[in-house]
């Protein structure tokens, strides 16, 4: 399977006194407000990290989903948060926290296909980053 996905960028101004909007090919993102402060202070909008931390939860979650499908369990429930780190102008480490309720699978095979699933998953591979995980389980 091969796909391609549109997002862009409009910018206006320096970096730290401009500011610019994010859209998305599906409009799911449709010029999104983004700048310096929603960036590096609390402003309201979006920012860099934060979509990457969705990218990557949604990413991994999906791809968990199917290894836990492979190995004949249905996932009730699996909640992903992302946490991504910006430190000395790099992403340095993600912290995926993964809560998941799979009836009659153990803990032990699902701490294993979530571990794999870290693995595996696209997003994961594109990052130059530490990538923990903490998982909390229940069937």
């Amino acid at each position: 399977m091969k796909f391609t996905r549109h997002a862009s960028v409009q910018w206006e101004g320096t970096g730290k006194e401009g500011k610019g909007s994010i859209s998305t090919e599906t409009k799911v993102l449709d010029n999104a407000f983004y700048a310096f402060k929603t960036r590096f202070d609390q402003d309201a909008g979006t920012n860099p990290e934060e979509l990457l931390g969705a990218a990557h939860a949604a990413c991994y979650t999906m791809q968990l989903s199917f290894l836990i499908t492979e190995k004949g369990f249905t996932p009730q429930m699996l909640d992903t948060k992302a946490s991504v780190t910006f430190e000395d102008g790099a992403i340095n480490h993600i912290n995926l926290e993964l809560v998941g309720k799979v009836e009659g699978m153990k803990e032990a095979d699902f701490n294993e296909v979530a571990q794999k699933a870290k693995e595996v998953c696209p997003v994961s591979k594109l990052f130059n980053a530490t990538i923990t995980l903490k998982t909390t389980f229940s069937n």
